[in-house]
């Protein structure tokens, strides 16, 4: 029979997997104007991701990537194809990537209103295969709900095409952990072989995580909101804050099991970084305590 804790129902392995991956989440940062004032409320060496903005440009998320791995953290830089030029401005990157000792990096397809020479996160995956590139560990995205704008089946068709160039998969921001479990295991069935991280909403006001949600394009934000609309609705009128403790409670088990290589979390910060790590540092002490 399974072993319980007393603190949250969770079994044993279960809690144990969850603690350590609290341990060393990454947190994702937006290269916005408030990012340095979000640097000292990061953990130690902490695994860093730096998103690519339109408005900012691709070199931002280089620059940032590199002075952070400079301060000792884990950078990883988030290359967006659509906002890469050509294979001249590749090459620079990569160059850039590796004169500063970055060995991560995240491939997204991106936005840009006049895109490039790479039109989405494959196209790029292989030209900086054909390049040489410093990475040892490469991610790219996963939808397990499905993306607003493209379809299921080229969404499965792209991500069986990257798994070659790629380590592991991140989750988008979502909020039903059935439905990451459901996925999760759907693609072990088909022999997908990559790791999963698991992306996890940070502690957010509703409104604000909500809007975010919309503008990254999360398929499942509108059917949170209107499924949790009393419970949305009270936190805000309270000034209270969305915190993903259920749901990474829900992923414990993924964590727990060998077979679903889930390997760990990646915190949408929103630059809001002081709150969630107190909602991580509480929380793994509290399940730490309970073990």
């Amino acid at each position: 029979m399974a072993v319980l804790s007393r603190r949250r129902g969770l079994e044993a392995s279960a809690q144990t997997a969850l603690v350590e991956a609290l341990a060393d989440p990454i947190f994702e940062l937006l290269p916005l104007k408030n990012l340095p004032d979000q640097v000292p409320f990061l953990p130690a060496g902490a695994r860093v991701s730096v998103t690519a903005s339109p408005a900012k440009g691709i070199d931002a998320t280089v620059d940032w990537a590199a002075r952070l791995q400079s301060d000792g953290f884990r950078a990883i830089p988030h290359l967006s194809a659509r906002m890469i030029p050509d294979r001249a401005k590749l090459a620079e990157l990569l160059a850039r990537a590796r004169d500063a000792g970055l060995t991560n990096a995240f491939v997204v397809g991106g936005d840009a209103d006049e895109p490039g020479e790479y039109l989405d996160g494959l196209s790029l995956l292989r030209a900086m295969t054909d390049l040489g590139h410093p990475f040892e560990c490469i991610g790219c995205p996963a939808y397990p709900q499905g993306h607003p704008d493209i379809p299921d089946a080229a969404l499965a068709s792209a991500l069986v095409d990257k798994a070659p160039f790629v380590a592991h998969v991140t989750t988008q921001m979502d909020f039903d952990s059935k439905a990451v479990a459901s996925w999760v295991r759907a693609r072990r069935v088909e022999g997908f072989a990559p790791g999963v991280i698991v992306g996890v909403p940070g502690v957010a006001d509703p409104q604000k995580l909500m809007s975010i949600a919309a503008r990254i394009g999360v398929k499942d934000a509108k059917r949170f909101l209107v499924k949790n609309l009393r419970f949305v609705t009270g936190l805000a009128k309270s000034g209270g804050f969305y915190k993903p403790t259920g749901f990474v409670e829900g992923i414990a088990p993924l964590l727990a099991d060998p077979s679903a290589k889930v390997t760990g979390f990646h915190l949408y910060t929103f630059n809001a970084v002081e709150a969630t790590e107190v909602w991580r540092r509480a929380l793994a002490e509290d399940l730490a305590a309970g073990s």
